[in-house]
Order: structure tokens, then sequence, then C-alpha cells
């Protein structure tokens, strides 16, 4: 430094630190050569403690307060310089401010996968992660311990040795609570307790204090939570019959509203090959699939034909009116009695128009055994 340096240092009577950051934890006040003048005055603001440091030794701590320096508010000082008569001025002395208010949110987590025994589901492995607070409780510790000669001290400095202690004390925890992982997420609030007691000590010994500690999340490798998510629809889905029996309805119910596929002979097979599959998933538990159903009473052992499927409902033009729906015997019945010509038209689900009787090959059959119209 040059000699208005040293001018401004010599004039310094004001010791203070007004801290504008978020992580700072000590911070070291600079002055030329670490003179300090008699009578300076020292400012310790809340939430700060003030260490002298003399030819290396800690010396006098000031908790908050307005401090005029003098032989009388510095004991350990005044016996270290051997100042029996008076205070000298100036003196030499390194002066640190330890910030003691508490530090939040600090982050931990596992690097690696911790691996442990599942009751349940057997060997796994999974991932925690969360935060915790700190606050300096033992000033004299923590700059033996941790700060050294470090002139401005940050929570990063330390942090990093703070999280692996949390993971190593957490990974024992886990293996010696053996709790299931499906359990875990209930008892955050007692590991985040336990782990704070059981590493409370050992914090302690670097001058710290762990205030809070928060486990906010314990997770699995995504393959296994992919498993634990289908075996959670599986529960949800119930009896597994019954849920095929009605995916089979729901498919047939769509096919049927589809008219091109229900009028022609592909909609037909899709109904047939449905309802086949309906039928094995409500066969009983142990009948073989494919085998077809056996009678039990009468003679022998025959197979039980399918039911027979719906008949198909037609309607009949009737005086320029449209009449129906009605089944096939209700037509016959109209055929027999002459109210149904060959040339009334007739429609049913599956025809893109009405057509003549008489071209419809399923109720022309029904004019066979009633003579045609007499001729004009």
């Amino acid at each position: 430094m040059g000699f208005f340096d040293k001018l401004r240092g010599e004039f310094i009577d004001i010791i203070e630190w007004t801290d504008d950051s978020r992580d700072t934890m000590v911070y070291r006040f600079e002055r030329y050569e670490n003179e300090i003048k008699m009578g300076a005055k020292l400012i310790v603001r809340e939430t700060q403690v003030a260490v002298f440091i003399n030819k290396g030794k800690i010396a006098d701590v000031f908790q908050a307060g307005d401090y005029e320096l003098s032989t009388e508010n510095m004991p350990i000082m005044s016996t270290l310089e051997g100042w029996k008569y008076g205070f000298h001025s100036p003196f030499k002395a390194e002066v640190y401010f330890i910030n003691t208010r508490r530090f939040t949110n600090l982050k931990w987590g596992t690097k690696n996968p911790i691996t442990l025994r599942d009751p349940e589901f057997g060997p796994l492995r999974i991932r925690a992660f969360g935060t915790y607070e700190i606050k300096v409780s033992n000033v004299e510790n923590f700059i033996k311990e941790i700060v050294g000669t470090d002139g401005h001290f940050t929570t990063d400095e330390i942090t990093d040795q703070l999280r692996n202690l949390i993971v190593s004390r957490f990974s024992d925890i886990l293996g010696e609570a053996k709790i299931p992982v499906l359990d875990m997420a209930a008892n955050y609030d007692e590991f985040g307790e336990f782990i704070t007691g059981k590493i409370h000590d050992e914090f302690l010994a670097y001058g710290i204090d762990i205030t809070k500690m928060l486990v906010e999340n314990i997770s699995l490798p995504p393959a296994v939570e992919e498993a634990l998510d289908k075996r959670s629809s599986m529960g949800i889905i119930g009896n597994l019959q019954k849920y095929t029996q009605y995916q089979a309805a729901t498919a047939m119910e769509k096919a049927a509203e589809n008219d091109g596929m229900a009028g022609g002979g592909m909609g037909m097979g899709m109904g047939f090959a449905m309802a086949n599959q309906m039928g094995q998933s409500m066969q009983p538990q142990g009948q073989p699939q494919g085998q077809p159903q056996r009678q039990t009473q009468g003679q022998g052992a025959s197979a039980v034909p399918p039911p027979l499927p719906a008949g198909v409902m037609y309607h009949v033009a009737v005086d320029g009116a449209p009449k129906g729906p009605m089944t096939f015997d209700a037509l016959a019945q109209m055929v027999k009695d002459g109210s149904l010509i060959r040339s009334a038209l007739v429609w049913c689900e599956g025809m893109e128009s009405w057509k003549a009787a008489s071209d419809v090959a399923a109720v022309n059959a029904l004019f066979g055994a009633a003579p045609p119209p007499l001729p004009k």
C-alpha cells in the first residue's frame, strides 16, 4: 500500500460489517497492517459476533452491541499484550465477524443410489433429497475447525462436507429401519427428526447447530416405478375376467355402430369372433380353453350349439308410410293375410336403400307358399 493507504488505515476508528449477502458466514475486517487505534469504536449488529485474534490465537469475543475498545472490555488482549499500565495505540489484531443467523434452504441429496433390501420387492436402489438449516452456535470451534485463516467464508465451502455427513447417516438409518418402500412417504417427518438427532452432536463438533432437516422425496428407478404403476392399474381394474367381458362387449357395440361393417361379412365375422372370445372369458375356471362345454345329462356327451343371433328387424312401406320395426315372423303373417305383396318396399339395417320385397332374398322366400296376384 502507498502512503495515503497507510494514512487512511491509521485513521479508521470504526470497526463494523454490514452484510448484504445471504451466504456469508465469516468476514474478516480488512485494514492496513491490522492496526487498531486506541479508543476505536466496534459495532456488532444482531446475528453477529466479533472475534479478535492476536498472534494466531483467539482473544476477546464481542456479542451484539456498541463498544469503545479499551483495556476494560479487552481483558484477554490486555493479558496477551501485557497492557499493565494502560491501552497502547495502535495495536495489531485480526477482527473476524461471524454471522450467527440461520442459513436456510441448503440442499442435500444422494449422488449415487442407496441399495437396500425391501421386505416386499427385494433388493432395490433408491435416491433421496431434501433441505436443511444450520447456524453457528460455537464461534471458537467454528473458527478453529472450519474457517482457519479464510477471510471470506461462505456456505458453499462447507455444504459439501455437511451433505456427505447427512447422506451417510441417512443410508445407515434406512438400512436399520427396514421400512417398506411403499411406507416411506408416510415417514418423511420422522426421518428428518431422527437424522437431525443422530447428526446433531457431529455438527456441534464443527461449531454448527443443525436446526431443521427435511426429507422431500425418496424415489425409485424409472423401471421400478413403471412396474408399480402397472401393478396399481391392475389393482384398480379388480376382477380381470369381468374386465375382459366388459372390453369384449364394448368392442361389439362399436362394431355394430359401424354401418359398413355391420352390412357385410366382415362385420358378421368380427361379431362371431368377439362373441366367441366373450364366451371363453365366461367359461368356468378349470375349463380348458378351446374345448366345448359338455353335457352331463342324457345319453352321451354332445357339444352345446351357440345361441342363435337376434332376428333381423324389418321396416315395410304401407300406404306410403313406414311401418316397423317388425320381426321376420310378422312379415310372414303379412304375406299370409295379403297385406304384404312382392312389390311392397322393405328395408332392414345394412341395406343402402328401400327395395321391393321380391328383390330381398330372405323376404322373397316368404312368397313361395302364396300364389302370385291375378293378372289384370
